[in-house]
């Protein structure tokens, strides 16, 4: 266990913004989710809304570091190539 008064106070830091990144990656999760279910009904016009939303949310992601920017971009293009081989 830490002893000085700094590695204290970075223990308590690294425990917080651990909390803050799961929470923030559960939250990306749930988007895609939300997108690929879209994707499944056969729905474009809603495909097309919970995608916009999960596009910018696994962005913010990449900009905070929780995912790299090639991989946000990979997921985000699958999603795009699912959504516009969708029917009208």
């Amino acid at each position: 266990m830490a002893t000085h008064k700094s590695a204290e106070k970075r223990i308590r830091q690294t425990a917080r913004r651990a909390a803050v990144n799961r929470a923030r990656l559960s939250r990306i999760r749930g988007f895609v989710k939300d997108a690929e279910l879209a994707i499944a009904s056969g729905d474009k016009k809603n495909a097309r809304t919970a995608f916009a939303t999960a596009q910018s949310e696994m962005q913010r992601g990449a900009r905070f570091g929780l995912l790299k920017k090639n991989t946000v971009a990979r997921k985000i293009s699958r999603l795009s190539q699912r959504i516009k081989s969708l029917k009208g």
